[in-house]
This record gives C-alpha cells, structure tokens and sequence, in this order.
C-alpha cells in the first residue's frame, strides 16, 4: 500500500517534493485509524464482522448504542462518525468537488480526535492530525482525480489482520514507512536516523532482562527525540503501559513522525506530552516551576550545530545550574561546528531524578578530550558517582555520518563499577548507497550488552574500573587507556639466543644488499635519461 501511495504521488508530480512525505503520513495514519476502529468495534460486537459490510451495520445502529459502542473501545482508537470511514468516501468519490469533501473529511476526523491526538508547540499552540492534503496539488484542476486515486489505493488493503502483532512487526513498519522521509539532509535541525542496533543496545542496558516486568509507572524523556526511536525501544523494554513518554524537539516533522509512531505502537496515552519546540530555550516540561526530572532519559542529539543566534540567550542566571560545565563560546569560523551535543549532554544530567538512568549517543572524541567542557562534564560524572559506563561503537554505524560514536551510560545509583567496553573492531562493512555502513549481527549485539550487564572484563573488549582510577586517567572514559599492556617471555638457552640474532642479522644483510642493487638499477635509468635529452 505505501509503494502504491508513493506511485500515486508520483503520477501527479509530487515524487521526492517535500509534500510527498506529509502525504503519505498522514494517508497512511488515516487509514490506520479506519482499520483500528473497524478491528475494535467487530471485537466489542461480533455480530459486525459477521455483517456483509461491517460500515453499513454500524451506520443502522441506535445513537446511543454507538454511542456506548465507542465508550467500550480503548483511549487509542480515533473516535469516527459513519461518514469519516473510508467505505463512505469510495462510495461518494463521483460527488462534485470530492477534493474538499475529502479533505473536510481529514479535517473533522482531527478536529474531533484534537484533545487525543494533536501535538503541542512550546508556545501551546496545537498542531492537529491532518492538513488539507488535496492542496499539495498545484493544479486545482487535478485535485479531485488525485483524491479518488487515494481512496481507491486505501479500499483494496486492510490492516485489520496486524493489531494483534508484536513491537518488532511495528518497528519494521515505521521504518519501511519513513525510509525515504528521514535521513540526514546535513541541514540545521536535520532528522537524525538512529540506528536500529544503537537503540537496542541502549534499551537492552538500561532495563536488563532481568527487571523487565517489574519496572512501572515510570517516566521516560528524550529532548530530542527526531522520530522516536529510541523512545519507542525503551518503551517496549518497560512495557508500553508501564511508562508514560515526554519528548521535545524543534522540527514539526520529527514530531509529526514522532506522533505516527506512538500511534503505532500504542502509546497515544503519551501523545500530549510531545512538544514541538527548542529544549534548549524553551524546555517545556515542568512540575510547577521547576524543569521536570525524569526516570529514564534517551537522547541522540545533533553533534554540531550553528546556535549561535540563541546561543547568549542560554548564558543566564538561570540556566547557570542547568549548563554547569559552560556553554560553548561561539567561533570566530565555521560556527555550524558549535558543540550543540555539550548543551544537551548537561540538560540530560541535570533532568535526571535521583536513580535514574540515561543512555546518551556521544561523538566518541567526547570520552577522551583532555580540556573544556567535555571533560567538565566528565568530572560531574565521575565526582558525583552517576556513570555506568561507555561503548564506544564501531566506525560508520550511522552511514550518513562519518563521526565516530559512544554510548553514554548514565546511572545515579551507580556506586563502583564503571563498564567501559571498546567495540570499535565489531561489524560487517557494507555498502549504502555512495556511504559505508557498519552493521552488527545480533550475537555481537548481545555480546555488547551482557558484557556490560555483567560488569565483565574481556581482554581487549571490556574493563571493569573504579571512580578514582577514572580520575587518576585525567577523567578518560576511553576503554583503551585502561586495558593491561602484555609483554610476551619466552625461555631461550644461549645457542637458541644466538641463532635468532644471527637471523635478525642475516635479514638486515638481505635488505642492505637489496637497497644498493636497487639504488644502482636507479642510478643506471636516470643516466639513460640524461643521454637521451
């Protein structure tokens, strides 16, 4: 269905237009929501699946049994009116103008469904479910024709049969949907992609099989949180109905996909406490006054950025405790690399409730460098006891960036026991499009994350350090610098000794005598040269 959708777009001129992907969101969420509430309302009264048309069953029903036919249905199926159906619509696509009266359609269905599914801005402003999508047609005399195309694409499939599937089904979805719409365009606010692998390990971490089914009612944050990923991994590391989801993040179209995604994957109860915002200037949530804290935090910021015409705005009175370890001063070239991670990094730290954890994705110079506001961070970390630990991940794990990268592993309950591992030498490499690509298999993702879990020191992998040897390293969280250097002893008898020198020095011969032969073969070419100018 979403190729289809796609070829649709397409045929009247919006392939790869940046209106193709609202298009097909919201085309898709649309159809989604029909499906759910058509799968809720035949499980709450059977006899409807058992009706020829399950639409016009529904439509001949009392108003107050359709009225408590949808108080029955759970908080995440879309509240519909007979005539929002997508049966409805194929039936009256010949009406005139059916452009308007699909897109008043969309319309109602957002406006009617407002306090459940729209987002909020940081100023409170709310961005509902739908826009008018005919309108992304430039030529108003296609618009009908292009609606009918739709409708027709959206009558011959149903999604009714997936509502009983499992997180991984929807995860694999999602990113099949989004796989053309979100990847890094290298532009200010880009939609970072996380890697599927990176968001596994982070969840697989932060809630160890062991406690998954007893972690609940817990709060989990990201404050840049591009489409979700992260979030959702987490989630359904908990439970989806064991944790409530907070997010922030400047661009309309990560929220916008943020929202598709929770949709997805049952966490509409969440989908209010998405804003659509800067974190950094304007963080949203709060208990009273003061900034929330959360109980788990998942963040894979944007490294570099120009913020240089906010960045004084954040040196205040106010924000001094929040940004403790400084705000980046602003270069005199190349401001689009300001450290904007540094910010989000210290935002992270200080949002955290006492005994919460965080997992943060780090460019991997952050763990070494030996001055400013990395290593300040550092300092906090180590001095406050709330590291668990680093991976330090293999090159290219994200292919549209050739930045190295961590995980940061943050845990205020954390006494002894820092697990640093270096996994920089795992993966397969593989083409992806014009970029390189690392991916690891699933048995060095689970490597990765019972090393860690364990607190085991593999040689060359892994190693398992105390706070004051973190400091005495100058606050390296670089695996390396602690690993055992190994001298190989071997018991030689003199003869054996003086056989190996001689070898050593018959090969210094050979190489001697090569390089003369060599030089004279040289020597001969050039003098050729000259006699024959």
């Amino acid at each position: 269905m979403i190729d289809s959708l796609k070829g649709t777009c397409a045929n009247y001129g919006l392939g790869n237009d940046g209106n193709e992907f609202k298009i097909i969101t919201q085309v898709f969420l649309y159809k989604f929501l029909n499906d759910k509430y058509a799968f809720e309302a035949k499980r709450i009264r059977p006899e409807l699946a058992k009706a020829a048309s399950w639409e016009q069953a529904l439509s001949a029903m009392k108003a107050n049994d359709l009225k408590m036919l949808q108080l029955q249905m759970g908080p995440d199926t879309a509240r519909l009116k007979p005539d929002h159906f997508i049966a409805s619509l194929f039936s009256r696509q010949n009406a005139p103008e059916f452009a308007k009266l699909f897109d008043d359609t969309l319309r109602d269905i957002a406006i009617t469904n407002n306090d459940i599914f729209a987002v909020k801005t940081d100023g409170g402003a709310k961005v509902t479910l739908f826009d008018r999508v005919s309108e992304y047609i430039a030529d108003p005399s296609k618009r009908d024709d292009f609606c009918r195309a739709i409708i027709n694409t959206l009558v011959e499939f149903s999604f009714e049969r997936i509502f009983t599937q499992k997180y991984d089904f929807y995860a694999t979805l999602f990113e099949y949907l989004i796989k053309d719409y979100n990847k890094d365009s290298g532009g200010k606010y880009a939609e970072y992609y996380t890697p599927h692998a990176v968001a596994k390990i982070m969840a697989a971490i932060l809630v160890p099989e062991g406690v998954r089914g007893k972690v609940k009612s817990v709060s989990c944050y990201d404050p840049s949180a591009g489409s979700g990923t992260l979030l959702m991994n987490l989630a359904h590391a908990i439970g989806e109905q064991r944790c409530t989801i907070y997010s922030q993040d400047i661009s309309q179209k990560s929220s916008g996909l943020l929202r598709l995604n929770l949709i997805l994957n049952n966490l509409v109860h969440s989908i209010p406490n998405i804003i659509q915002g800067n974190t950094l200037t304007h963080p949203y949530h709060r208990d009273g006054k003061a900034l929330k804290h959360f109980d788990y935090i998942v963040s894979n910021p944007p490294f570099k950025m120009d913020f240089s015409d906010f960045r004084n705005d954040l040196e205040t009175k106010e924000n001094k405790e929040r940004f403790f370890a400084g705000v980046p001063n602003i270069p005199k070239k190349a401001t689009e690399k300001m450290s904007i991670y540094q910010l989000f990094l210290q935002h992270i730290i200080y949002s955290l409730k006492p005994g919460g954890k965080a997992a943060v994705v780090v460019p991997t110079g952050f763990i070494s460098a030996q001055s400013g506001i990395d290593k300040n961070i550092r300092k906090r970390l180590v001095d406050k006891k709330m590291l668990a630990g680093v991976v330090s991940m293999p090159s290219n794990i994200f292919a549209t960036t050739g930045t190295n990268v961590s995980i940061l592993f943050i845990d205020s309950s954390n006494r002894d026991g820092v697990v640093l591992v270096d996994a920089s030498s795992l993966g397969t490499k593989i083409k992806d499009g014009k970029n390189q690509k690392t991916l690891l298999s699933e048995k060095e993702e689970d490597h990765i994350v019972t090393t860690f879990n364990r607190k085991q020191a593999v040689e060359g992998f892994s190693v398992v350090v105390e706070y004051d040897e973190i400091a005495k390293k100058n606050y390296s969280f670089n695996a390396g610098q602690y690993f055992d250097v190994k001298i190989e002893y071997v018991d030689l008898t003199p003869a054996q000794f003086e056989a190996k020198m001689q070898g050593f020095s018959d090969n210094l011969e050979s190489l001697f005598k090569k390089s003369a032969e060599l030089d004279r073969e040289i020597r001969k070419q050039l003098a050729g040269v000259r006699f024959a100018r």
